[in-house]
């Protein structure tokens, strides 16, 4: 909940500071959002940069209100020492480092876009000082060197950091914000600084970057911290920035049209977002790698926690490199031609959503173009999720794979609120990933809608399907007792073989699959399964069924041992 900010003490820096501050900027981001889409044309012109900073804002306004409202039982006990860093006695208030640092997680697990990522390692930085003992420093002289740490954070983060991009304007915040605090300022003092700071660096902006030159705009990630900058300076001095003041020249300026397409745009295709949780040696080979794949490399974080942010071609390798590197989730594939036609007001007349039960599958289904829900091993995605990535899709119709039996009524319950909201719906009955990629196989968004749906139905329908899995206790199967420890082989739901290895139990399943006939096999790999048992299997189906092609995937983390398909 917003509230109106109350002057602090001159030099007063705690907590409930922390509080305002966050909701300021929640607002103020929410005001000038619009302004800030609209001109967004580095590093990718998606109109999307407002929108992103907003919710980054917004994931962190609602870590820090839930820290703030943390029950006194589970707070330190420890007494306040008054130099504004204890709790509160008494009162379960969150100290100044508690609050800093609920504030810097949530925005790191809320990042959204290029924009979002580096604001969330800004706020990190600030946590990283303000979550010190303050020693011998005033709450001046605290802030002015948060915002420090903050922009040599976030220059850190970022792979290939430009000039004349949000970088530029919290260096250029640091900096004043410095020299206010070296001259004994107060915490307003150095926020006021910082703010004036940032507003001139930003006016400067275009002269520094061309993209911003020629459609003559200042930078909208520096507008949007320049906003942040001006919630802070009020929080602390109880006085509200002028609103021209906060947009500079960051107002719609007509350009000529000119042809979105991605060849025209240039760069890669594919935004890739996901959270990952690894150990800081493997998020270093992390970023060597996907510098490799792509460019707008951003990777935040830290203590095991990073949010990961890469603009490249090929999303499925992205999202495996995570995997090598250690668990990615909440991954966010975008493809960036839909994003312009959104930017311009237009819906995408056609998308595929698909749940899928593997981080892998997720790159591979994102890299056909569907928007993906991934499901982990158990749990079912509810309608919520489905809502949000059908609406995500941003398109007048959407065909749904639900990707297995389980899910199939909650996708019903998705369609039914989407066709509410004037989005036309099917769901395509898809049991097994592997007959949604059969159906995302001969997709036709050009065609029409009813002709795609019968299309994909009957690719699924024509798809048989198997899974290996491991028994995890003695019980009766179709195929009689099975002990833990035994491999199962089960074709269209239902348990088949019963063997004590991969490879034997894969043989027979795909034995009695293709006796029945078929012209491909796909197979899709656990993420403990090695490549040579993939190399086997197809020297199996090769020698014995000659004219059948196979087709090999890595399911990637929460995919099961092995899928199986036959078409």
């Amino acid at each position: 909940m917003q509230h109106e900010p109350q002057p602090q003490p001159a030099d007063e820096l705690d907590a409930q500071a922390v509080r305002t501050w966050s909701s300021l900027a929640v607002a103020a981001l929410g005001r000038a959002r619009e302004d800030i889409d609209a001109i967004n044309v580095y590093p990718v012109a998606d109109a999307d940069t407002g929108t992103n900073l907003y919710l980054t804002a917004e994931s962190a306004d609602r870590a820090l209100a839930e820290a703030l409202g943390t029950s006194p039982a589970s707070v330190s006990e420890t007494t306040a020492d008054g130099d504004g860093n204890g709790p509160v006695p008494g009162t379960g208030t969150p100290s100044l480092p508690e609050a800093v640092r609920a504030y810097a997680h949530g925005a790191l697990i809320g990042a959204r876009g290029n924009s979002g990522t580096i604001l969330a390692q800004l706020l990190r930085g600030v946590a990283d000082v303000l979550g010190d003992e303050p020693g011998d420093r005033g709450p001046g002289r605290m802030l002015a060197e948060a915002l420090t740490r903050a922009a040599e954070e976030a220059y850190r983060a970022v792979a290939h950091p430009v000039e004349g991009t949000m970088l530029t304007v919290a260096a250029a915040a640091a900096r004043a914000g410095e020299a206010a605090g070296a001259a004994a300022g107060t915490a307003a003092d150095v926020a006021l600084a910082a703010y004036d700071g940032a507003r001139a660096a930003l006016a400067a902006t275009p002269g520094q970057l061309a993209e911003l030159g020629r459609a003559g705009v200042v930078d909208a990630g520096g507008c949007g911290l320049v906003a942040v900058l001006g919630a802070l300076w009020q929080a602390l001095s109880g006085r509200q920035p002028a609103a021209e003041a906060v947009r500079g020249r960051a107002v719609p300026v007509p350009r000529p049209p000119r042809p979105c397409d991605a060849e025209e745009q240039g760069g890669p295709a594919y935004e890739v977002i996901y959270l990952l949780e690894a150990a800081e040696p493997a998020v270093t080979e992390l970023r060597e790698r996907l510098d490799g794949l792509g460019d707008s490399l951003v990777v935040v974080g830290g203590d095991g926690l990073w949010n990961v942010h890469v603009h490249v071609d090929d999303p499925g390798a992205a999202v495996e490199a995570g995997v090598v590197a250690g668990r990615p989730y909440r991954i966010r594939i975008t493809h960036f031609a839909d994003e312009r036609r959104r930017a311009r007001g237009e819906r995408v007349q056609r998308a595929v959503v698909a749940v899928v039960p593997g981080e892998g599958l997720a790159g591979l289904c994102g890299e056909a173009g569907a928007t993906t829900v991934l499901a982990r091993p158990g749990e079912v995605p509810d309608a919520a999720a489905l809502v949000e990535a059908i609406r995500r899709a941003h398109a007048r119709e959407v065909v749904l794979l639900p990707g297995g039996a389980d899910q199939r009524a909650v996708a019903a319950a998705a369609a039914e609120q989407a066709r509410a909201d004037g989005v036309r719906v099917a769901v395509i009955p898809t049991r097994s990933a592997v007959q949604g990629l059969a159906a995302l196989a001969v997709h036709d968004p050009e065609g029409s809608f009813d002709e795609d749906v019968v299309t994909m139905t009957a690719a699924a329908g024509a798809t048989r399907y198997a899974e290996l899995a491991v028994a995890e206790r003695q019980s009766f199967t179709s195929a009689g007792i099975c002990q833990a420890g035994d491999v199962l082989g089960l074709i269209d739901g239902d348990v088949a073989v019963i063997g004590a290895g991969l490879d034997e139990t894969a043989q027979a399943v795909l034995e009695r699959m293709l006796g029945s006939g078929g012209e491909l096999v796909t197979l899709v790999l656990g993420p403990e399964v090695p490549d040579a048992l993939a190399e086997r299997l197809e020297a199996y189906v090769q020698h014995g069924h000659l004219a059948v092609d196979t087709v090999t995937y890595r399911g990637g983390r929460y995919s099961a041992p092995l899928l199986i398909g036959v078409e």
